[in-house]
């Protein structure tokens, strides 16, 4: 038996791993790359997964990075069952239809810019909402906790990984002859005493852990400052009269940040301004998050028990309309504008980025991690001018970054777990994943410190024995 690496090796998008066994395969996420748009049609419309030998596919989470090549895979001839837990189910009937649409909505807009500039080249969306309903009807939701064979040699155990609303730590216990081995896979690992959801899960007896690196050469900063940040961010900005521009992805960063406005409305550290969630997808997932108090923290089941919902205060608006959205973004009233895509590479966020970018009055603040190539990454690193729907844009708008809203795993938080792994298992290897090289390095050598001597840090098309 072995585990291969094809996407989110060396790199933070894209996460898909491929666990063989005599029997078949088991595909693990199945995520879009992104990045550059060439780049990641080229690497997106071409899957490098074998199709054809995968018995069933295994999601960690809902994020377009982990499942949004799901339904290419079903254009593409897979005609096997993908396992989730219940919420991710949920998720993922929404998130896929819109990333469809968003697909297809990209392509009319870049197809008329091409006929407009007198270009030939016509861009195609990879899949359509037929593919989508495809692979949706696909999905089998298995609870927390359950474990159930999914292929010869086979079973699987779901965790809660504390990363975003259904999020899991997959446990994959594999049985080849007389070899067995415990395969822990953390998909994107979350932060303890975070709001909203559960802590992270430690199952027993791993013998090998495939861990994500996001931040594995970072500390977040602790909850109170984040919130003492965030006050002075919007304080700061509606005083000048300015907008607030939150990239935020649809799922868990968007309702995160929607109570911490809430709690600071509530105890008066921040004005009376409007909040605009313009995104009909976080809407949606709003809707979804309620449907599943069964990943909710003891704090937050309590909330709603008393009526006194997480999403919704004085003030807070949810947009769907597009003609509303274009409302906020032309009217020169201050405000807080929370829109998707989370990496500002899609969305109706590019719309409000375009308005406000090129006032000094504006502050984009970014909540969340930022991939090379995006163009939330060339905001993080402040450039003078960025391209947005292709145009170049001075950029004289305060940029301001807030790690501590990540819902992923710092340093001492991956550690932390690689040990308490260790502790109620036998750990004989790690492979890190779901990272860039740089952090990589550093948390490798922070687990040689710790005594883990066998870590890898698997390149794309790497095969790891187990």
């Amino acid at each position: 038996m072995e585990l291969e690496f094809v996407g989110a090796a060396q790199t933070v998008t894209g996460s898909m791993h491929v666990v063989h066994t005599s029997h078949g395969s088991i595909l693990l996420d199945c995520g879009l790359f992104q990045g550059t748009r060439r780049e990641s049609i080229e690497r997106n419309q071409h899957l490098r997964c074998p199709i054809q030998k995968i018995a069933a596919v295994v999601l960690s989470h809902a994020h377009i990075d982990h499942s949004g090549a799901l339904p290419l895979l079903y254009k593409q001839g897979y005609e096997g069952p993908v396992f989730a837990t219940p919420a991710t189910r949920s998720l993922c009937t929404v998130m896929l239809r819109d990333a469809a649409a968003i697909q297809e909505s990209d392509a009319r807009f870049l197809n008329k810019q091409n006929d407009r500039d007198g270009n030939d080249e016509r861009v195609e969306p990879l899949y359509d909402d037929e593919d989508v309903v495809r692979a949706i009807e696909r999905i089998i939701a298995v609870p927390y906790h359950t474990t159930l064979p999914i292929a010869p040699g086979v079973q699987l155990t779901f965790y809660d990984a504390g990363h975003v609303l259904g999020s899991a730590i997959t446990v994959l216990d594999i049985e080849e002859g007389r070899t067995k081995k415990r395969l822990v896979f953390t998909g994107d690992l979350g932060r303890a005493n975070r709001p909203i959801l559960r802590d992270p899960e430690v199952p027993e007896g791993a013998d090998v852990l495939v861990t994500e690196s996001t931040y594995g050469n970072r500390l977040h900063d602790s909850v109170e400052k984040m919130d003492e940040d965030l006050a002075r961010v919007v304080n700061a900005t509606i005083k000048r009269g300015g907008k607030v521009v939150v990239p935020s992805f649809a799922l868990e960063r968007a309702q995160e940040v929607i109570f911490e406005l809430k709690r600071l409305k509530k105890r008066g550290v921040i004005p009376p301004v409007r909040v605009y969630v313009d995104s009909p997808l976080t809407v949606k997932i709003t809707d979804v998050f309620k449907l599943h108090p069964e990943c909710y923290d003891p704090e937050t089941r309590a909330m709603l028990r008393g009526n006194d919902s997480p999403f919704e205060f004085d003030q807070l608006s949810y947009i769907e309309d597009k003609e509303d959205s274009k409302a906020i973004s032309t009217s020169p009233e201050p405000c807080i504008i929370i829109s998707a895509s989370g990496m500002c590479e899609a969305g109706r966020v590019l719309h409000h980025l375009r308005s406000t970018v090129e006032d000094e009055k504006n502050t984009v603040l970014i909540v969340g991690f930022q991939a090379v190539h995006t163009l939330g990454r060339r905001l993080v690193e402040k450039r003078s001018r960025v391209k947005i729907f292709g145009v170049e844009r001075d950029r004289r708008c305060e940029v301001v970054v807030l790690n501590g809203f990540s819902a992923h795993a710092d340093q001492k938080d991956l550690l932390s777990y690689a040990e308490r792994c260790r502790e109620k298992g036998n750990v004989e290897q790690i492979a890190l994943v779901h990272g860039d090289p740089e952090p990589q390095r550093v948390l490798r050598e922070k687990l040689d410190d710790r005594g883990f001597s066998r870590v890898a840090i698997p390149a794309s098309g790497d095969k790891l024995a187990l």
